[in-house]
């Protein structure tokens, strides 16, 4: 079994397990929480009524989360000739073709997201392995393949997050930073939950949200009442 700090345990008083918590008061808590000496990221852990084995219930997308995510995000993008320029413009950290890629065979991985524009997928594909196993290749279903790269870069570096559930049917997303007011954290996470409820996989039967928990990197977790949060999307 894993042992806790002490500050973990005394932060984790603070949490009834067996509470379901506003979206508000959650927020506010996991500011309380907060037990690194860092700006923490605040995490969202989702677990939905759904069945990855099945092509039908996968659900996995994007969304731009109105208050950003707090973090500095690199760009790497693998585009030629005008769209090259038009990378650099709106600010890719770095932008290459066949050169990008033998960097990247060479060893360099100094960026968080790589975005490509359809006819560099070729060169990109030899990068398979290297890419693959960080979650970093290229995919359509995450809007990283576009021609329309001055936008795609725009929203990756404003607080476009990329979100998938996984084996067991969970969503892992980070929402913000434990810096961010209350208010932001919510809406943030208003916007995920928005997103995710569209996406519902039309397979799917019974209760699509099975739980909800955030958390601050390393803190205690905090239940979430999701029917709040769905009427806090509605109303925004």
């Amino acid at each position: 079994m894993a042992r806790h700090g002490k500050k973990y345990l005394e932060a984790a008083k603070l949490v009834d397990r067996e509470r379901l918590y506003l979206p508000l008061e959650a927020a506010e808590l996991v500011k309380e929480t907060t037990v690194v000496g860092f700006d923490a990221s605040v995490e969202v852990h989702m677990r939905l009524g759904v069945d990855p084995r099945h092509a039908d219930q996968m659900v996995r997308g994007t969304v731009v989360l109105p208050h950003g995510t707090g973090k500095v995000v690199r760009v790497a993008v693998f585009a030629q000739g005008e769209k090259a320029q038009e990378a650099l413009k709106a600010g890719a950290d770095e932008v290459g073709g066949e050169d990008l890629v033998k960097k990247i065979e060479a060893g360099w991985l100094e960026f968080d997201v790589a975005l490509a524009t359809p006819d560099s997928m070729g060169l990109v594909g030899k990068l398979g392995k290297i890419l693959g196993r960080r979650g970093l290749m290229p995919n359509p279903k995450a809007g990283t393949i576009t021609f329309d790269l001055e936008r795609a870069i725009t929203e990756v570096k404003g607080g476009r997050v990329e979100y998938k559930v996984d084996k067991a049917g969970i969503v892992h997303v980070a929402v913000g930073k434990s810096s961010f007011e209350a208010n932001a954290i919510v809406e943030n996470l208003a916007a995920l939950i928005d997103a995710i409820s569209r996406g519902k996989p039309a397979g799917v039967k019974g209760q699509y949200f099975r739980g909800l928990t955030i958390a601050s990197t390393m803190g205690p977790g905090i239940r979430v009442d999701v029917p709040a949060i769905l009427a806090a999307a509605a109303a925004a």
